[in-house]
C-alpha cells in the first residue's frame, strides 16, 4: 500500500492488531502511519470508520499475497498450497495486520465481523473448486468447514500474540484441506508434500 491513505489505513491495522481495536486511538493508527492529524480527517470521519476500510484493503492485500503465490498453478492442490504459502508467509511478516484482519474485529461490532464473514465466504468459494478434480463426494459444507478450521489454528495463535512459525503450520493446514474431498491418502501426501 502506498499514498497517504494506504499508510493510514495499513496503519491502523498494525495499531489495532498491536493495542486492540477498544484500546487504539486514532492517534496509534497516525504514529504508525508518520501522518498529520488533518490527513486522517481528509479520508476518514473517526476510527470505526478508518477501521472499517482497512479490513477491507487489508483483506484485499492477503488475497492478493495469496493469489501471487499460486500464480501458474492449475491444479487445485497446487493452488492451494500456493495460496496458503501466501497466507501464512504475511502472516509470519505481519502478524499484527493478520491479528486485526481476523481476531479484533469482533470487538469492533458486528460490520466489522460481516467483513470478515465475506472474506471466509471468498475463501469458501476457493476451496469448494477441489470438486471439480475430486469424485465430488464431499458434503456441501466441507469447504466453510475447512475455512472455519483454519480460521479457527489461526485465530488461536494471532489472538494469543504468536508472532511467528505460520509457515510451520501449512503441512497440517493442506492435510485438513484436501482431506474432505480426496480422503486420508490424499491429504497425507499433500502433508508430506508441503513440509517445510
Amino acid at each position: 500500500m502506498t499514498g497517504k491513505r494506504e499508510r493510514i489505513l495499513q496503519g491502523m491495522l498494525q495499531a489495532v492488531g498491536t493495542h486492540g481495536y477498544e484500546r487504539t486511538t486514532v492517534q496509534d493508527a497516525l504514529a504508525e502511519a508518520g501522518v498529520y492529524r488533518q490527513a486522517f480527517y481528509d479520508s476518514f470521519s473517526d476510527k470505526e470508520d478508518c477501521y472499517l476500510q482497512a479490513l477491507d484493503a487489508g483483506s484485499a492485500w492477503v488475497e492478493l499475497a495469496m493469489r501471487d503465490a499460486a500464480a501458474g498453478e492449475t491444479m487445485w492442490r497446487a493452488q492451494l498450497r500456493g495460496a496458503l504459502t501466501g497466507l501464512l508467509s504475511f502472516l509470519d511478516q505481519r502478524p499484527a495486520v493478520g491479528k486485526a484482519l481476523l481476531v479484533e474485529v469482533h470487538a469492533a461490532g458486528a460490520q466489522a465481523v460481516a467483513k470478515r464473514t465475506e472474506a471466509m465466504a471468498r475463501a469458501a468459494a476457493m476451496i469448494d473448486l477441489a470438486r471439480q478434480e475430486s469424485d465430488d463426494g464431499a458434503p456441501a459444507i466441507s469447504a466453510e468447514a475447512v475455512v472455519a478450521g483454519i480460521l479457527a489454528v489461526l485465530h488461536s495463535r494471532l489472538g494469543a500474540n504468536q508472532t511467528s512459525g505460520y509457515m510451520r503450520l501449512l503441512p497440517e493446514l493442506m492435510y485438513l484441506a484436501v482431506l474432505p474431498f480426496f480422503g486420508a491418502d490424499a491429504a497425507s501426501a499433500a502433508m508430506r508434500a508441503s513440509g517445510t
